[in-house]
């Protein structure tokens, strides 16, 4: 555990310990990462083959088995490990400031390594960004941080996970922004972005810095083909509905069952997976990046690439419906990778001008669905980018994204992961529904300026003269007086009058000649415009009776005021 010098201030002990720790959970998550992607293709080698065909009979028994080993390990040794790891994570950041035991971190590597290594149909990256957040967990706890400190570096480890899994920092570091976290400030962003860079230095110095995809550089030579894009963001759209709808059926249907047949749900999904397999589909089993590679390559016809993508659904929803660990970015890839290659292949045959190649397609058709299925615009643009190594994609990628995020906003109002936890009776915080929140701000409170302005720069004896003639309520009146510097000072009536009342004291006796800004102190109403959001406001009433609300192009201009009862009015008809 590091020492620390006692007589340090704690917050500044903390924030050197965050940024430190954040390298140290990285490089930890990044080791964790690849040794569970290795045991993954030595499980896969070891149970399906080196060259897994159909007809062979162990496809069919080597991921039913692995499902009973699932099965009896989750309900008697890991029952937390169950799901993809991105709502364990979330749960672990809002529900149990950030705790993530590390018998969950184990059974998530070990089973996960088991369910896809075997052949079920699901991903790791899921499992490591919750590994990667468990091992923050861990750490964090060892070294006895503040609470807060606690819950912040659940996703400070999920980056670093995340990135190892992908070779790619910024989709992490995104991803984790917009689906785990949503509201981020520049320590924690610098943490994620240390922890990201950290994973991804080890995972090259394993795997090397290469892209996962290759595919040639692309031009868009006639504009026609962004509306074969286009469609291809619809069709993308679609089939992230239908992939939706199939979970949210299936998944809550299982769960109802009695507990001996969930006991038997991971064997028989295995089975079932395995059969897809053995009667002619084995490409659908595991996390299947093998088989992207070929269809960026054109190695598979129109009518493969359909029936791919409709087994890889089938077999992902089987996977992951009946408990079994594992996740779902690579299924996702995966669909819209044969997707995306139908497209491009229905374009060449009927279309031969055009000059987009198949893998150009394939590659926009896993962005396409990653942000229509996962919900996560931005990741999935930059996830595209990064995964190819090809920027030259990057028009095509924002427009069919766009489309097929759009329509499945319209078509799926609930995003999946959170479709998930309501079924399993969480209700965590939609970060698309806080994106799409309607803020407030000072401009939709604000009231014309109707009370009295007194001129700072002028004397305290001549604002005296000046008010004497007011029949006014003390409690009830308020004051603006502006400044000589452009500010701004709000003051009720009783404060000018014991302000006054200082002229003619004994003691205490204030100089008639000083202007009142000077007589009133230093203090001045915070600097606040239009466009600032209205519940920042608050808590400035608890000093001023009123807020002037400036002009950003006009030094000392108003554009209005602002009370505690505007605010709260406001908010009321919201």
């Amino acid at each position: 555990m590091p020492t620390i010098s006692e007589d340090q201030p704690l917050p500044q002990r903390e924030e050197r310990l965050f940024l430190l720790l954040s390298i140290f959970i990285g490089i930890i998550s990044g080791l964790l990462v690849v040794s569970f992607r290795m045991a993954i293709e030595w499980l896969s080698v070891l149970l399906q083959g080196s060259a897994p065909a159909p007809h062979q009979t162990r496809l069919l028994v080597a991921p039913c088995l692995a499902g009973i080993a699932i099965a009896l390990l989750t309900r008697y040794v890991f029952p937390q490990v169950k799901g993809s790891g991105v709502n364990q994570t979330k749960a672990a950041l809002y529900i149990h400031n950030g705790y993530i035991s590390i018998r969950t971190m184990i059974g998530k590597f070990l089973l996960a390594a088991l369910a896809i290594g075997s052949g079920h149909s699901l991903g790791p990256e899921d499992p490591s960004l919750q590994i990667g957040a468990g091992v923050a967990s861990l750490i964090s706890r060892r070294v006895g941080l503040s609470r807060e400190r606690l819950r912040l570096f659940a996703p400070v480890g999920a980056a670093a996970g995340l990135a190892a899994a992908f070779n790619a920092p910024i989709s992490a570091i995104l991803f984790v922004i917009e689906e785990v976290i949503g509201q981020w400030t520049s320590a924690v962003l610098g943490s994620i972005v240390l922890s990201a860079v950290a994973a991804v230095v080890v995972a090259r110095w394993f795997w090397g810095a290469s892209p996962m995809f290759r595919i040639p550089a692309i031009s868009l030579r006639d504009p026609r083909e962004l509306l074969a894009y286009a469609v291809l963001g619809i069709v993308g759209g679609v089939a992230s509905l239908v992939f939706a709808k199939a979970l949210g059926w299936l998944r809550p249907a299982l769960r109802k069952q009695p507990q001996w047949f969930q006991m038997m749900q991971p064997a028989l999904a295995g089975l079932l997976v395995g059969s897809i397999g053995y009667f002619g589909l084995p490409e659908v089993m595991g996390a299947g990046y093998g088989a992207i590679d070929q269809a960026m390559h054109a190695q598979f016809a129109f009518k493969m690439l359909l029936l791919l993508a409709a087994f890889k659904i089938i077999a992902t929803t089987l996977s992951f419906s009946s408990g079994t660990p594992g996740g779902m970015f690579a299924p996702t890839l995966f669909t819209g990778a044969m997707l995306g290659a139908a497209v491009g292949s229905f374009e060449h045959h009927f279309f031969p001008s055009l000059t987009g190649s198949i893998g150009s397609y394939a590659l926009v058709g896993m962005g396409v669905l990653f942000a229509a299925f996962l919900r996560v615009p931005l990741t999935s643009v930059f996830m595209v980018l990064e995964v190819s190594g090809n920027y030259s994609i990057i028009l095509p990628v924002i427009l069919a994204n766009t489309i097929a995020y759009l329509i499945s906003r319209a078509l799926q109002p609930v995003p999946i992961f959170e479709l998930f936890t309501h079924q399993d009776g969480l209700y965590l915080p939609s970060m698309e529904e806080q994106r799409e929140e309607s803020e407030l701000h000072f401009e939709d409170a604000l009231q014309p300026v109707s009370v009295p302005i007194l001129q700072g720069a002028d004397t305290v004896a001549n604002t005296r003269i000046a008010l004497n003639g007011r029949t006014t309520s003390p409690e009830a009146t308020i004051f603006l007086i502006q400044c000589s510097d452009a500010t701004w000072y709000a003051a009720y009536n009783a404060e000018l009058t014991t302000l006054f009342a200082h002229l003619d004291a004994e003691e205490d006796s204030i100089d008639p000649s000083l202007p009142l800004q000077q007589a009133l102190g230093p203090e001045r109403t915070p600097l606040i415009f239009p466009d600032q959001q209205l519940a920042s406001a608050l808590p400035h009433f608890r000093r001023w009776p009123l807020l002037p609300v400036s002009n950003r192009a006009m030094r000392g201009a108003l554009e209005g005021v602002l009370t505690l009862d505007d605010v709260l009015k406001r908010y009321q008809r919201q």
